[in-house]
């Protein structure tokens, strides 16, 4: 009995290393940037470093850009936005 459980116990151990573990996703716009940056300048590169200065601007503008849509939102007193908070402002 006890050597039962001992080996039950072996093999969940053996299966659950046996699964890979998920990398946490982290968001970034890179792919995005890349892409751009190759319809502008086919025969430039970028590094890992500028890549990711580039996610961290972008990032910064669009929370800016969603906080002033969210003040011009609360001026009008609506509780969503539409097109014209986005467009003004930017």
């Amino acid at each position: 009995m006890l050597n039962d459980k001992a080996s039950r116990e072996k093999d969940k151990k053996e299966r659950m290393e046996a699964v890979k573990r998920k990398t946490k996703r982290s968001e970034s716009y890179g792919t995005y940037i890349y892409k751009v940056l190759k319809q502008v300048h086919p025969d430039t590169g970028i590094s890992k470093k500028g890549v990711f200065i580039m996610n961290s601007f972008i990032n910064d503008i669009f929370e800016r850009i969603a906080g002033e849509a969210g003040k011009l939102a609360t001026y009008t007193k609506k509780s969503t936005l539409s097109s014209r908070e986005k467009f003004s402002s930017a």
